[in-house]
């Protein structure tokens, strides 16, 4: 959350390249210095760096897509790259089976190499980033012009030579903006609280209540294993590959949707029918109808549709506040939504001790937090489909 804080504020006065790559820098780097830990605070050490730079992460790589990707694919493309990192779950979870078993690997060594691999292999998405230009959104607005026609004259090229036409259509309506415009904290609380209330109720509603799913349920999935089902700690990870595949195929399939069938409309099922699924799952669970195996492709099903309204949270969030201040913006619901995860995950580990029973009633509340986010989104959705960021949010440099 400190992560998110501090680099949001970085990525929105400094740009969203340098941060995007830093912030995944730290993350690779404090991953691998982790497999070194000498003891249990050096290992807390590294594990919070880690943490912030995956709180950085959110904030910059958001406002990044949000700004260089055309508004008619905006949607399909953001739940696509935010349901990616559910690739890098399941090739964890497969690393882990051989490496976490003391029959193969020493017990002190196996999960410093977990660690170490898994740091180690995120290179490859550091060397993609590079490639990846600046938002020239941003760098108008700081004043940057000749690097941010140089940039859109390079991506015009492109589109181009792809579609084989010699001419482009010409961009539709203008706007006059004034560069370095100072926007401070109480910028943010004022665009946030007076000038897009509504907004902002949507955004904590969606964020609060996808992270609480998420830390109720993934964080302590392990647990439930474990606990209620007999599957051997070194074998978790093996069930773990179709719970990321699911969460990485429902964004992943459902995406253009969000751009054809609309934000609103599309939000609202994938929280419903996913809250209405935990409610059945839970139940099944609670008369003792589910194994292992039928739990796991259960909650596969579910994380289906919750990944694709989760990734579509961060979506709303990041599209339907100014330019200024998008990364603060997607850093201020990213950290109230952890915040009320980590509430979600300890009442959920605490209701998991107990028995079935309190297990079933923690899924309902579960349930009842992704029905209340389907509400909110049909109330005060934001019909951002297809639609220029600036007809969302006009920047606060615009003039007026």
């Amino acid at each position: 959350m400190i992560g998110a804080i501090v680099f949001s504020y970085l990525a929105d006065r400094e740009g969203r390249k340098r941060w995007f790559l830093v912030t995944l820098l730290l993350y690779l780097a404090a991953t691998v210095l982790s497999a070194f830990s000498w003891n249990f605070w050096s290992f807390l050490c590294f594990r919070f760096l880690a943490g912030a730079g995956i709180g950085g992460e959110y904030s910059a790589i958001n406002s990044a897509i949000d700004e260089l990707i055309p508004a008619r694919t905006r949607g399909q493309t953001a739940l696509a790259i935010n349901g990616s990192w559910w690739v890098g779950t399941a090739a964890g979870a497969l690393i882990s089976i051989p490496l976490l078993d003391s029959d193969i690997v020493p017990e002190w060594l196996g999960w410093r190499l977990c660690f170490g691999l898994g740091g180690i292999l995120g290179l490859g998405i550091l060397l993609v980033r590079r490639l990846v230009p600046e938002s020239p959104r941003w760098l108008m607005t700081h004043g940057r012009l000749q690097e941010a026609e140089a940039i859109v004259t390079t991506i015009e090229e492109q589109v181009r030579k792809d579609k084989r036409v010699d001419v482009l259509p010409e961009p539709v309506g203008n706007m006059t903006i004034h560069t370095n415009t100072q926007v401070t904290f109480k910028t943010v609380v004022r665009q946030l609280v007076k000038i897009y209330p509504k907004r902002a109720i949507l955004g904590v509603t969606l964020m609060v209540t996808q992270s609480a799913l998420y830390n109720a349920i993934f964080f302590t999935y392990p647990l439930v294993l474990t606990k209620f089902s007999g599957v051997s700690s070194s074998q978790v990870g093996l069930y773990l590959v179709p719970f990321a595949i699911g969460n990485f195929l429902g964004p992943l399939l459902l995406g253009r949707f969000f751009d054809t069938i609309g934000r609103k409309l599309m939000i609202a099922f994938t929280y419903a029918t996913s809250g209405l699924l935990l409610a059945c799952t839970g139940y099944l669970f609670w008369q003792g109808y589910l194994t292992a195996v039928t739990q796991t492709l259960a909650w596969s099903i579910i994380f289906f549709f919750a990944s694709a309204g989760a990734s579509a949270a961060y979506l709303t969030v990041s599209e339907v506040f100014p330019l200024e201040i998008r990364a603060r913006a997607i850093a201020v619901f990213f950290v109230v939504g952890q915040g009320s995860g980590v509430l979600a995950h300890r009442l959920f580990s605490m209701l998991i001790q107990e028995s079935p029973t309190s297990v079933f009633y923690g899924d309902l509340v579960g349930a009842a937090l992704m029905l209340l986010g389907a509400i909110v989104a049909m109330v005060f959705g934001v019909k951002a489909e297809q639609k220029p960021l600036e007809a969302l949010a006009g920047p606060i440099s615009a003039a007026k």
